[in-house]
């Protein structure tokens, strides 16, 4: 059994392909392989007795700077952030460099990203821990330079190795939120209501362009197949033009809501958007229009046959003639 965390990491290596053939592809675009293992293990013992001074100088970098700080500013994640930093190093130096191995490394991106730890910082944090390993590395070897620099490039494709998969993840992940809230925009700015049983309302309010009328179009069937709607009142009375291109994807959108069983009846339409429209040349002939919001909900209405009724005003004491009428709606049989 796997708890949330873990479940998450196994989720997002699906989402980004890390399947083994893939890591193993990675492997090779950094160069390791085999004769690295032998270099590494030379200077094993340097960066296991070393991995939480090291860890701790990544984190005083980032604390230095005012974009790494959001990461330290919650004791929770930082703290972890921290523990992993060590395994990290201590892990580089292991040989194996498979799925775990990747995970944990995942782990730490998806730290980073929820922190709002931005790449670019991300990789002068690294640059500055690892400059750290290499004075380690060369000062343990001072009497064998040469072998203490091999083993230093070795190492050092093992880091490039972590570096594309932690900034993957801050990608991915940032890439991610930004498609939710382009999500959410699209929702908010195209919102298809239902007024009553198959009866939906969509205002529209504000510019009209060719990206947002295909959004609408693609909101308004969905809607109508969610909703089973016969009837849709687009009213675009807060629209203040439009262009050829957008009056013909509304006119395509109507189409195909004709198609999917449901009548549009437009409404709010401006003086300058018709003669815009009959300048333009558009086939105005297909487009169902009442005047107001209002008189499109009634013909909406009167389709879907719903009549109004006069309700007579309960009894008033005062005065038995001032009576009222509350429009109510019945369906025909």
């Amino acid at each position: 059994m796997v708890d949330g965390s873990q479940s998450g990491e196994l989720l997002l290596m699906q989402d980004m392909g890390f399947t083994e053939d893939g890591i193993e592809r990675r492997r090779q675009l950094v160069g390791l392989g085999p004769r690295d293992a032998a270099r590494i293990a030379a200077i094993k013992h340097v960066v296991v007795s070393k991995s939480e001074q090291l860890a701790t100088l990544f984190f005083d970098y980032l604390a230095s700077l005012d974009e790494g700080r959001p990461l330290l500013a919650r004791s929770d994640p930082a703290d972890r952030a921290r523990r992993l930093t060590a395994e990290h190093l201590v892990a580089m130096v292991g040989g194996k460099y498979g799925t775990e191995y990747v995970k944990q490394r995942i782990e730490l991106g998806l730290i980073y990203s929820r922190a709002g730890l931005e790449t670019r910082v991300f990789l002068g944090a690294f640059h500055h821990l690892f400059k750290a390993v290499g004075d380690a590395v060369m000062a343990e070897f001072h009497d064998a330079p040469a072998e203490g620099f091999e083993s230093f490039m070795a190492l050092k494709k093992v880091a490039f190795f972590d570096i594309g998969i932690i900034v993957d993840v801050l990608v991915f992940e940032r890439e991610r939120v930004i498609g939710r809230q382009q999500e959410a925009i699209r929702e908010l700015s195209t919102p298809v209501l239902q007024l009553r049983d198959r009866l939906l309302i969509l205002p529209i309010i504000g510019v009209l362009d060719t990206h947002r009328a295909r959004l609408l179009t693609d909101g308004l069937l969905r809607a109508i197949r969610a909703n089973r709607a016969k009837v849709v009142v687009v009213d675009i009375t807060g629209v203040a033009a439009v262009d050829s291109k957008v009056a013909n994807h509304l006119l395509q959108a109507m189409t195909a809501a004709k198609l999917m069983g449901a009548t549009v009846i437009v409404t709010g339409l401006s003086s300058e958007v018709a003669q815009t429209l009959v300048t333009l040349g558009v086939d105005l002939s297909r487009l169902n229009t009442i005047g107001d919001l209002q008189g499109g909900i009634e013909e909406a209405e009167r389709l879907l046959g719903y009549t109004t009724v006069a309700a007579a005003a309960p009894p008033n004491n005062h005065d038995n003639h001032n009576n009222h009428s509350v429009p109510t709606h019945q369906e025909s049989a």
